[in-house]
């Protein structure tokens, strides 16, 4: 694979780390741990985003590696990955949906990626032979979407992008092809500054096939001149963009932080889908989770602030069973949903499970 990616845009190791912040020699043990298991990688660009004269930035905290990493309980498969894989880089979990994994590589390492055990290594879950994923997709025509993801597609050459597109768009039964990126919030010189990949967008929106981007954008600081640059030249293009927030202890678990998050992104064209319980991922699980019976009154608090367009997300976890919605709760219940489920029987089925106040996951509450 070629990338985009310009070295000089990007530092990658604690020893670079230190021209920005100042770290106990304890602390720069400990990190320099962490990241010989998972890398560090911080575009400079948003490096120049984050107060480091305050310990609990937020967007210091989703980038900059920390020794809570070195927790290691959880899983680093929570969504049961691994047995939808019909091909390397290639899943098949809901009906409609085929998943290629693209590409290993990032404009940043979020510290709480739940793909934590392969973002910047190695790994044999990538997409070797896209033309194998192209055959699969060609033979099971039940499926309407793809979704590009990784790692971010968009770190890959415009060239690299151009093929994907060329081998997907004359496949009949696709409805559309979607882009999972956080580019425009890490990189967004990426897309600002390649007029050949606008013009590619451009083309298969007005012609071939329509462009769905997924953005990432977890923060209302998030949304700096640049991103808004870049969405407006996608919006151009005739890109459709929604976003998925990761809902992140200490970042933006406060129902003003989430509202202004999704005002922030309607006022700007992009619509809000998903809103994600972080996932019990190793090294993530401590560091990042919200018990449940906390994280839904904030959700709540926080949509009463919203009108019915910035209000349209879900609350919902990936978990292997599906795509579950965390609907409410009712006196000592929690009430879900299947939002989408791996088996179609369970599809819109509503359930309940006994509240534990501790509890973070579905599997962590009691029938």
């Amino acid at each position: 694979m070629t990338y985009w990616k310009r070295e000089k845009d990007f530092i990658k190791s604690v020893g670079e780390l230190k021209q920005y912040i100042s770290l106990e020699p304890k602390e720069e043990i400990q990190l320099r741990k962490v990241v010989l298991r998972h890398p560090m990688c911080i575009s400079k660009f948003y490096l120049s985003l984050i107060d480091f004269s305050d310990s609990d930035d937020p967007l210091r905290k989703m980038v900059v590696p920390s020794s809570r990493e070195l927790d290691i309980s959880g899983s680093y498969d929570t969504s049961g990955e691994l047995y939808n894989t019909k091909l390397s880089g290639l899943q098949h979990k809901y009906s409609k949906t085929a998943l290629v994994l693209s590409t290993n590589r990032c404009a940043s390492y979020c510290r709480f990626c739940f793909r934590k055990r392969l973002v910047g290594l190695d790994s044999e879950e990538i997409i070797k032979n896209f033309s194998h994923a192209v055959n699969y997709i060609q033979a099971h025509e039940e499926i309407n979407n793809v979704l590009i993801s990784g790692g971010d597609p968009l770190m890959l050459s415009t060239r690299v992008v151009t093929r994907f597109l060329e081998l997907l768009a004359p496949i009949p039964h696709l409805d559309f092809i979607r882009f999972g990126t956080k580019v425009p919030v890490y990189y967004p010189k990426r897309i600002i500054q390649d007029d050949a990949l606008i013009s590619l967008l451009d083309t298969y929106n007005h012609e071939r096939k329509q462009i769905y981007f997924v953005t990432q954008i977890d923060h209302p600081r998030e949304i700096t001149d640049e991103l808004k640059e870049a969405v407006k030249l996608l919006i151009g293009a005739g890109v459709v963009i929604n976003n998925q927030t990761v809902f992140l202890r200490r970042v933006n678990d406060n129902p003003d932080v989430l509202a202004e998050l999704m005002r922030n992104l309607v006022s700007i064209g992009i619509n809000p889908y998903y809103l994600f319980q972080c996932r019990p991922v190793k090294r993530v699980k401590k560091h990042f989770q919200i018990p449940l019976s906390v994280g839904y009154p904030i959700v709540e608090k926080a949509k009463a602030q919203l009108d019915g367009h910035s209000k349209r997300f879900r609350f919902v976890m990936s978990h292997k069973k599906g795509k579950i919605e965390i609907i409410g709760i009712k006196g000592d219940e929690m009430i879900f949903k299947f939002h989408q489920a791996k088996d179609e029987r369970n599809a819109g089925r509503i359930f309940s499970r006994k509240l534990n106040s501790a509890a973070t996951w579905l599997d962590d509450l009691n029938n």
